[in-house]
């Protein structure tokens, strides 16, 4: 197939003012955002994005998951579609540009085809996938995991928030429940753009990540029972502390990452003690662990380790114990030509890039399993993210729309 000439690019002015508008919606209360899912704010970001898409012609469906597909039609009615997008979701104190940058620039791609008039033979659809975030509704990813298989849509639906409020509930209640069955789309190849979330690019000054790989995770989440008493008047040696043991574990995760270096990650992000007061000993400790590696030996090991020694300092310390894994996928592997594709688009476009393995999840490991994938990544400032003060370049940005919009055309395939 023919490559894009290097003269092909987006619209840099029309995709950051994009960016700055879709930030309006759900504003957080540090210059971020907060869109958590299946929230009236999410309702309208989805709304804005689809009133873009029909202005761009193109046409929208919605699966039963909520998930966005707006499609540009190609020239071979018989030719599968190149997918292209990300998520529009955020965390609670987030950023302007996780998961917002790869649907809106997958937009850009079509905006900027239809002003050079350009065809493709396979359509291209750019995608809003449900609930990346998984802040709201665990596990992360729901519903391009529903979509590749991972998980039941009924077991999607009964996944409650910290208010009881379901998921398939509260998707029906903003109005963004489709009729398309999730997982019927077939898709010639998925790319998905996104901040790197890390230092590693603004470190070694390079425009472009070309991901190779994405690391295996494991959460689990462990709940902890002891005895409420006051902080004061409890003898120490009669305590059933479940927030020390909650302050063990953490320690244990840190010791058991920091023991499989390189390639490997832990820590205790979420976690909440009960009743949260100033004097009393809490007597229930709510915590997530997060562990990740790209190598599966050293994830399976890390979470066999835990799994064994995490009961062990519950029952020195006489605390009843439940862990839940509540989210998990393998190391990835993408599709080499769908990688290579983005290499080539950075090479032919001059920008500096490097390989380089994703730390984060994103939908793209799911999608991964059932059509050929690959994403593209941008530096963030410090390697900041799930944070409002999230912060990328318009520069940035437009070096990670360029070749996203070279690898997408490529495969997608310009008629002459």
């Amino acid at each position: 197939m023919a490559a894009p000439g290097e003269n092909l690019k987006i619209d840099a002015a029309r995709l950051w003012d994009s960016l700055m508008e879709m930030a309006k919606i759900g504003p957080g209360i540090a210059g971020g955002n907060n869109r958590q899912t299946l929230t009236d704010d999410d309702a309208r970001g989805r709304a804005l994005f689809q009133s873009w898409c029909e202005a761009a012609g193109m046409t929208m469906g919605v699966d039963e998951m909520g998930t966005m597909f707006a499609r540009r039609e190609g020239t071979d009615a018989d030719a599968l579609p190149v997918y292209v997008g990300s998520h529009l979701d955020t965390q609670p104190t987030g950023g302007k540009y996780d998961g917002v940058l790869g649907v809106l620039g997958g937009l850009e791609i079509v905006r900027s085809l239809n002003d050079l008039g350009i065809r493709t033979r396979h359509p291209i659809v750019v995608t809003n996938w449900t609930n990346e975030e998984g802040t709201r509704y665990a596990p992360a990813m729901l519903a391009s995991g529903v979509f590749a298989g991972v998980h039941a849509q009924d077991w999607a639906y009964d996944r409650v928030d910290a208010d009881g409020k379901r998921f398939g509930d509260e998707l029906e209640r903003i109005g963004w429940k489709g009729d398309e069955k999730v997982g019927a789309r077939k898709m010639h190849a998925f790319f998905e753009l996104h901040i790197e979330q890390g230092p590693i690019l603004e470190a070694e000054d390079r425009q472009i990540g070309v991901v190779t790989h994405g690391q295996g995770l494991w959460w689990l989440q462990v709940t902890l029972t002891g005895k409420e008493s006051h902080t004061g008047s409890t003898p120490m040696d009669m305590r059933v502390n479940a927030g020390l043991g909650m302050a063990r574990i953490t320690e244990l995760v840190h010791t058991v990452a920091m023991e499989n270096q390189p390639g490997a990650v832990g820590a205790i992000g979420q976690a909440n003690v009960y009743p949260n007061s100033r004097n009393v000993i809490p007597g229930k400790a709510v915590f997530t662990i997060d562990i990740r590696s790209p190598e599966q030996a050293k994830l399976d090991a890390m979470k066999a380790r835990l799994e064994t020694e995490v009961p062990k300092i519950a029952a020195d310390l006489g605390l009843g114990i439940e862990i839940e894994p509540v989210g998990h996928f393998d190391p990835v592997t993408f599709d080499p030509g769908c990688v290579a594709a983005v290499r080539a688009a950075a090479e032919r476009l001059g920008y500096s890039h490097m390989d380089i393995i994703s730390g984060a999840g994103h939908d793209a490991c799911w999608i991964n399993r059932v059509a050929p994938t690959a994403m593209v990544m941008c530096p963030c400032v410090d390697g900041l993210s799930h944070n409002e003060a999230e912060e990328i370049s318009p520069e940035w940005a437009t070096a990670g729309a360029n070749v996203l919009f070279h690898a997408v055309v490529e495969t997608a395939e310009i008629v002459e």
